[in-house]
């Protein structure tokens, strides 16, 4: 019997697996190193309304299980990409969602809207970069979560999909402030502040000082979080922190993700994400259990255990 890999995450993909924002360039990039076509979407790098030059080097550092990185957003800006970006990454022949970011609600709206003019699949709404220097996060405010996805939702028919910030008190509020806005389904999670120091020199290892920690050090959160988000929303979840192989997949599916997005594998081994769709074939024949969404949520947990006793 065939294996049914197909997710619903707001877009119909064939494939469960994403490459997440800023790993993979705009996707013409990676092309040249795997066959996107093996994947299921790609999520490009964020694009803002203006280019932006982004933060001192060094931008990254390998840490202990993850990676620190401070880029900034850096973007040739929303004009180059319509022109320069787009006619390429048509011609990948794999579902582009294209992240975007605004200095406030109106500019989130409008470039949207000429975002989805170019006959992108999705549109990705970064909330939660921590390395641009704002005073609190959008993802951290639930009016400015609504008020964003809001604007967003009414200026394109495209799925729009929010991505969270893990720099919450209670993610689950967060999560159903979007919902109320209308996405179509929640990414998370992004990265975590972090910090690292040579010690020789003195001084901090990335220049803006302080980056975003990603990789496995933060899988544990991010699971955590997506369990705790799946029971507490109706849309689809695409989980990510730390996706090195088909069982980490597994994990974040079992929890509650819809599908997943690799940020960190994909520089170690740019085929990871065709890696991990045969892994998860493979898992789900050995199972018996022949379509990937009757797998998404299916935790056994001791409230389970407990309820039945």
């Amino acid at each position: 019997m065939d294996i049914d890999l197909s997710t619903n995450i707001g877009i119909k993909l064939k494939k469960p697996v994403l490459l997440a924002s800023g790993t993979a360039g705009y996707g013409e990039e990676i092309s040249k190193w795997i066959d996107v076509k093996s994947i299921g979407a790609i999520v490009t790098k964020t694009i803002t309304l203006k280019p932006r030059e982004g933060n001192p080097f060094p931008r990254i550092c390998e840490t202990p299980s993850g990676m620190l990185n401070s880029i900034g957003l850096q973007n040739s800006g929303l004009n180059h990409f319509i022109k320069n970006i787009v006619p390429e990454i048509k011609k990948l022949g794999v579902p582009i969602v294209v992240s975007i970011a605004g200095k406030n609600t109106e500019e989130y709206g409008k470039i949207a809207k000429k975002i989805e003019q170019c006959g992108v699949d999705a549109i990705e709404i970064n909330l939660s970069c921590p390395n641009v220097g704002y005073k609190e996060l959008i993802a951290q405010n639930t009016k400015s979560s609504y008020n964003v996805v809001r604007v967003v939702k009414k200026s394109v028919k495209v799925p729009v999909i929010s991505k969270l910030s893990p720099q919450v008190t209670d993610i689950k509020i967060i999560a159903k402030t979007v919902q109320d806005a209308g996405t179509d389904a929640i990414s998370l999670i992004n990265t975590l502040p972090g910090m690292a120091i040579d010690i020789k020199e003195r001084k901090p290892k990335i220049g803006n000082i302080i980056g975003g920690l990603s990789g496995p050090a933060i899988k544990p959160v991010a699971l955590r979080m997506v369990y705790e988000v799946y029971n507490s929303v109706q849309v689809p979840i695409i989980g990510m922190g730390g996706i090195l192989s088909a069982q980490d997949a597994l994990e974040f599916i079992i929890a509650g993700a819809s599908a997943v997005a690799v940020g960190v594998g994909n520089f170690i081994n740019p085929q990871i994400g065709a890696e991990i769709i045969s892994g998860l074939k493979k898992y789900l024949l050995e199972n018996k259990i022949y379509k990937i969404g009757k797998l998404v949520g299916r935790l056994n947990t001791n409230k389970m255990v407990l309820n039945q006793a």
